[in-house]
């Protein structure tokens, strides 16, 4: 059976389109029907520039990507929708897959959503498992200071798991001070780079900025890990190792979710791993993360005003009909 669907495509330097797209499901595969989808800032404003680099273009890829980098590509990664067919019609279930308003997907990748998590709150799964990912490589402890330098979304849940273990002091820094406030929501104290506190035990950078590196190095009490969370894509990034780097004896550690890190990756699984930050958005103040939804029919004319606008974190796009 072929089914009809419609698409968002990536053809050109900051420009889309949608298109209708053929649906033929393999033997093993389920046919969703979308509800939500979460535009995730970061990385789809680097593919929506063209600033994925030639050498990263292989592991860059979305699990359910379709075309090539540069372009065309269809491109995203949180997709939430309900089972159309077969004995787990009706399930709702989240995946990785691009902005699609029906899509066949393997059944092992479509990962059932707990039942007290809101459709519409799972969009951030992905975000959620990237941050799990980071605490994993941070090894943040009861009690340790932890400061997260770029409060957008993957930086914004990486303070709020952190604030979740006991005894931990958790601040969020951001240049923009209305970020305060999301970090009240998520348990987390709050400070702009000028007021950050420093001698911490642990520091994440999410900016993606040479500013916010900078920051993050210089809050570092001695022999702190600084967790480089950020991804920069094509653009050159200077990072200063003189000054006090070395009499303090910082790690510095690469934190990316497409790997899990080695003191776990014995026992835990990709697909383990998803779960559990499926598991982690049982929490109502996570909806803080949301700022803004619109329909799916408006996406083309929309999107680059989505990543454009800095005050955006994940973007939802609802599917209706």
């Amino acid at each position: 059976m072929t089914d009809p669907g419609r698409a968002l495509w990536i053809t050109g330097p900051r420009v889309v389109e949608v298109h209708p797209i053929d649906i033929t499901p393999g033997p093993d595969d389920y046919i969703v029907h979308t509800l939500f989808s979460g535009i995730s800032r970061g990385t789809e404003r680097l593919v929506f520039e063209g600033r994925v680099p030639e050498s990263e273009y292989q592991t860059m890829r979305a699990p359910m990507q379709g075309g090539e980098f540069p372009f065309p590509v269809k491109y995203g990664y949180s997709a939430v929708g309900q089972i159309q067919d077969g004995p787990d019609a009706g399930r709702i279930v989240f995946a990785l897959h691009p902005h699609q308003t029906r899509f066949a997907c393997p059944q092992a990748m479509a990962v059932p959503v707990p039942p007290n998590v809101p459709p519409a709150r799972a969009v951030l799964a992905a975000n959620m498992e990237t941050a799990l990912n980071i605490l994993w490589d941070a090894q943040v402890q009861p009690g340790d200071r932890v400061v997260v330098v770029g409060a957008g979304t993957v930086g914004a849940l990486a303070g709020y798991l952190a604030a979740h273990i006991p005894g931990t002091e958790t601040c969020l820094i951001d240049v923009d001070p209305t970020r305060a406030a999301l970090a009240s929501a998520l348990g987390c104290a709050f400070a702009e780079p000028d007021a950050a506190p420093g001698e911490a035990d642990v520091v994440i950078h999410a900016s993606a900025t040479e500013a916010g590196l900078a920051t993050a190095l210089a809050l570092a009490g001695v022999e702190a890990t600084v967790i480089e969370a950020s991804w920069f894509g094509t653009r050159p990034t200077t990072i200063n190792l003189g000054a006090a780097f070395h009499q303090r004896r910082l790690r510095l550690i690469a934190s990316q979710v497409g790997r899990i890190p080695a003191h776990r990756a014995a026992r835990w699984t990709h697909r383990r791993r998803l779960d559990a930050a499926l598991r982690l958005l049982d929490d109502p103040a996570l909806d803080a993360l949301i700022s803004g939804e619109s329909p799916f029919d408006t996406v083309a004319q929309d999107y680059a005003r989505i990543l454009d606008a800095q005050d955006t974190l994940c973007h939802r796009l609802r599917y209706d009909g």
